[in-house]
């Protein structure tokens, strides 16, 4: 084991030093497990990991490499956010109505994952149904920020950003819904991907909001996040909303192309704001300055419709919340109140409040709401109205520059409890990511450099549809100028 020493192992490395038999999978494992061991609990990064489940799939994978076999992701341990369905492991949303809940079948990410080698090392902790911007409202409690356990990770995607960031895995998988895959990679100061919409299958995901929900992965670096990308995108037959494309090449892009020559790039002036603090608005402009030095062409662009991004986000959502959360009932699966009363509907009534927490409930109703009858076209008509706006916006920006740039959160992590009583105050707070939910476009989060707190900045890029290639390429070249993503979080 002396061979390891934390954060210096990308999954890149990992896989090749795996098949030229320089590592073996178990040594990684057995690195991986002993940080698990020592720093999950305190910071609440995992809800599950198993040492023997580890060790039959590490048995499984190093079998298939002695048969010759090509695994691009040999030995990669992988955690997983906790809406996403694996056969051996439990699903529980961070919930108690689904905290005995075992899935009888592999997400197809998930399948994607171990047919190319990598280890699924257990279950992040999350918002409950990866409802929530700060990781505080797991059932299971809060998770860490590592940089400084005091302040939340973000979220919803909370475990796997601070997991990511303690090195307890190299890579983790996330679900983006409004930005919970890039805000807590920003809070973390760890690459966080939301892909297009429909690149990557839903299939085996938790829904929250069907027609915005996306998986991503969230690494130390964008090349890690290529990879990823490549082994789970592609067209799934299981999921009705998946494109028609083949996985991405993009890993393989960013090592054979060479450096963007006029790349140019649009500042969002929306998300330019006065809401964004001292810290972030210095870390954003010198990535500008950066990027100009580097031969990028760097001008103002206006998405108006953004504006709207917030009031759309928060009825769309909360009314496809309301309809997939309607299946949670106490019937078939998971929770269900010891004394159910004495008819079905008081049955319903018991299990699901004390089921669902606070932060559920109060958008199940607000979706419901919503969609009740004489108020649908006031609130969910006009919101997708609102969305078709925003997205054209985008298609308008995008005909002027290559990709858009922004802070990816207004402000760094703040205090564990500080917004709790101000759900306002929060949802604000995702204001720089929903728009590329809204619009179904891809997005990724990258270290930008820190405040004078020494919490991190996130930058957001962003680019059309399909754009992963030049979305990444751009992503690293900023990487490699400035190695924010070198500086170690935990020993």
């Amino acid at each position: 084991m002396s061979q390891i020493e934390p954060y210096t192992l990308t999954a890149r490395k990992i896989a090749t030093a795996v098949q030229s038999g320089d590592l073996r999978m178990q040594d990684v494992a057995a690195f991986y497990l002993d940080r698990t061991d020592r720093f999950a609990c305190e910071l609440n990064t995992h809800l599950y990991w198993s040492k023997d489940v580890v060790a039959q799939q590490v048995r499984f994978q190093e079998e298939r490499l002695g048969r010759g076999e090509k695994l691009p992701l040999a030995g990669v341990p992988v955690l997983l956010k906790d809406n996403i369905c694996a056969k051996d492991m439990p699903t529980t949303c961070a919930s108690r109505i689904l905290a005995d809940f075992r899935p009888v079948y592999d997400a197809s990410v998930v399948a994607r994952l171990r047919a190319a080698g990598a280890i699924i090392f257990g279950k992040a902790n999350c918002d409950e149904f990866a409802m929530g911007s700060s990781g505080e409202n797991s059932a299971f409690g809060p998770t860490q920020n590592p940089w400084d356990r005091t302040r939340v990770p973000g979220g919803s995607s909370s475990g796997s950003a601070a997991a990511v960031a303690a090195d307890l895995v190299p890579v983790a998988l996330g679900s983006d819904t409004g930005g919970s895959v890039r805000q807590p990679a920003a809070f973390c100061g760890v690459v966080g991907l939301k892909p297009t919409y429909g690149l990557v299958s839903r299939f085996g995901l938790v829904a929250y909001g069907s027609s915005l929900d996306q998986i991503g992965p969230i690494t130390r670096t964008v090349d890690d996040a290529a990879l990823l990308l490549d082994v789970i995108s592609g067209h799934d037959p299981q999921d009705s909303t998946s494109l028609a494309v083949s996985p991405t090449q993009t890993a393989a892009s960013l090592t054979a192309s060479k450096p963007l020559a006029g790349l140019k790039l649009g500042l969002v002036r929306e998300l330019w704001a006065d809401g964004l603090d001292q810290g972030t608005r210095a870390a954003v402009e010198q990535a500008v300055k950066i990027y100009t030095t580097l031969g990028a062409t760097v001008r103002e662009i206006g998405l108006p419709s953004l504006q709207y991004s917030i009031s759309a986000y928060y009825v769309l959502a909360t009314a496809e919340a309301s309809s997939n959360l309607a299946r949670y009932d106490g019937v078939r699966y998971g929770y269900r109140h010891e004394k159910p009363g004495q008819s079905l509907k008081e049955m319903y009534r018991r299990t699901r409040s004390e089921g669902f927490g606070r932060e559920v409930k109060q958008r199940i109703m607000l979706g419901t709401y919503a969609l009740s009858a004489g108020y649908y076209d006031a609130y969910y008509a006009k919101a997708n109205r609102a969305r078709a706006m925003i997205t054209r916006d985008f298609d308008r920006a995008f005909t002027q520059v290559d990709l858009l740039i922004a802070p990816t959160a207004p402000t760094t992590a703040y205090k564990i409890g500080e917004k709790t009583r101000d759900p306002l105050a929060m949802y604000l707070g995702d204001i720089g990511t929903l728009g590329a939910n809204l619009a179904g476009i891809p997005a990724v989060s990258i270290p930008c450099g820190f405040d004078a707190q020494g919490m991190p900045v996130g930058l957001q890029l962003m680019g059309p549809r399909l754009s992963e290639d030049k979305l990444m390429k751009g992503a690293q070249l900023y990487e490699q100028a400035c190695h924010w993503h070198r500086r170690p979080q935990l020993g």
